[in-house]
């Protein structure tokens, strides 16, 4: 049962939720698009626009921190609790992923409200998850004067393309990260009534297959059924690393019984997997075989083709090519290495390899870390406690089977903090896609959440 202070707070929460939305649209109406050197300034833009509404709300430190060649760092910090009152560090993004060759049905860089939710670029990913955190903080503030706890916000610029600079801003700037457990808001429910606590992360990387055979292109015609043709061997080699489904043959983890139990547990029907993912008509989803699909989208590697060489119909030629190569993006499984899938691949490669080829293949650098954790403890009790209070259920632990370069970091620098991984994304919310969009009871629910959650955080023997 929430206290009286804490219930005041709900309600002012509850009460001005179209306020939350309000600034929600503000913010999103800046195309702070971070890859993009042409909206740098939109960028610049929006970290001050921030900040200054962030000054209005009363903090103890706001500020912009630099770094040479970054985009700036959003920090605040509210610490009247006192030295004795736990101290919570809240992270986010304001950065977009671009918008540019997508079909959308509303302007993206316009808050449109259409049915219950609310679509344009960045909205859940991952504006939403962190203001959602605004309107808390705004509730405490005004039925109370102060928040419960001591909070530290950090809003990063530059997520969207690896947070190259958040370790030097940690480095740099280290009061601004320092508390007793951390929340990072820029993750995914389940469904849009199942809130989901994050404990998994698939990790990334690249490699390139290449295959010679020519000093130059040949004539077709000539040469055809008398040399080897490198597209036709490469398609075969790229194929012989899947199944009939598509999934990876080689890199599988056998994980005990526990995690599979944990991840079959979390519904992932058939129609989440069609709508959330777009299938055409006439097209079904991957069947589960002996495994879950959590497991599947979780807990097990991933290939992808995501660039060739092959000659495109405006470049086509009776020619034999003399090298053709393609790109895979590699999914590693939580804890795999993207070093050790190279090997396993690499090995693969080499039995499959049409034997008039010569091939080999590069793992690139710039690989994304996997992550694992195990959330235990007073304070994941106390996020239960939290969230069974203003959606009626806990949350439901589940894996995420993209990868965040910035919770592994976290995961490294603050291993022994509890860290609460929320967010505001559903599977219908097409983040990095056209007509992103958030759920607006979603975003009702989490707001309420993470009001009580303050709260719950600072009882006795929780941090």
């Amino acid at each position: 049962m929430s206290s009286p202070a804490a219930a005041a707070a709900l309600t002012y929460a509850s009460e001005h939720f179209d306020d939350a939305v309000a600034l929600l649209s503000e913010f999103l109406a800046i195309p702070a698009i971070s890859c993009d050197p042409e909206h740098a300034g939109d960028v610049q833009a929006l970290a001050e626009h921030i900040a200054d509404h962030l000054r209005t709300l009363g903090p103890s430190q706001c500020e912009l921190l630099t770094l040479p060649g970054a985009h700036p760092c959003v920090s605040a910090s509210w610490m009247q609790a006192g030295p004795t009152a736990p101290t919570i560090l809240v992270y986010g993004h304001y950065d977009l992923q671009p918008v540019k060759g997508e079909l959308w049905k509303t302007p993206p860089h316009q808050a449109t409200v259409i049915g219950d939710r609310l679509y344009a670029r960045g909205s859940a990913d991952d504006m939403g998850g962190w203001v959602s955190h605004l309107a808390a903080v705004q509730a405490w503030l005004a039925t109370e004067g102060q928040l419960p706890c001591n909070l530290r916000l950090i809003i990063e610029g530059e997520e969207e393309f690896g947070s190259g600079h958040l370790e030097p801003f940690m480095d740099a700037h280290p009061q601004a990260f320092q508390a007793d457990a951390m929340i990072l808001t820029d993750c995914e429910n389940p469904a849009i009534d199942v809130p989901g606590l994050t404990v998994s992360l698939r990790g990334v990387c690249e490699m390139v297959l290449r295959v010679r055979a020519l000093e130059a292109d040949g004539h077709s015609g000539l040469w055809g059924n008398a040399v080897p043709d490198v597209s036709t061997a490469l398609m075969r080699m790229v194929a012989s690393l899947v199944d009939e489904h598509g999934r990876p043959r080689h890199g599988l983890v056998d994980w005990p019984a526990p995690q599979r139990a944990a991840a079959a547990a979390v519904p992932v029907a058939d129609e989440v997997v069609r709508s959330g993912a777009h299938l055409l008509p006439g097209v079904d989803p991957l069947p589960n075989g002996d495994r879950s699909r959590g497991e599947w989208l979780w807990l097990q590697p991933a290939i992808t083709v995501v660039a060739t060489t092959l000659p495109t119909q405006d470049r086509k030629k009776n020619a034999l090519r003399a090298e053709a190569t393609a790109t895979l993006s590699i999914r590693t499984a939580p804890g795999q290495t993207a070093e050790e899938m190279h090997q396993i691949l690499a090995k693969a490669l080499e039995k499959a390899k049409p034997p008039s080829v010569l091939a080999e293949l590069e793992l690139l650098p710039g690989a994304g870390q996997g992550w694992l954790y195990h959330p235990k403890g007073p304070a994941f009790e106390a996020v239960d406690r939290a969230y069974l209070a203003t959606w009626g259920k806990p949350m439901v632990q589940v894996g995420v089977g993209g990868s965040i370069p910035f919770v592994a970091l976290f995961g490294r620098r603050f291993a022994g903090l509890p860290l609460i991984l929320n967010g505001v994304m559903d599977p219908q919310t097409t983040a990095h896609g056209p007509n992103e969009s958030m759920h607006l009871g979603l975003f009702r629910r989490a707001i309420a959440a993470n009001t009580l959650l303050y709260a719950e955080l600072t009882k006795p023997g929780v941090l």
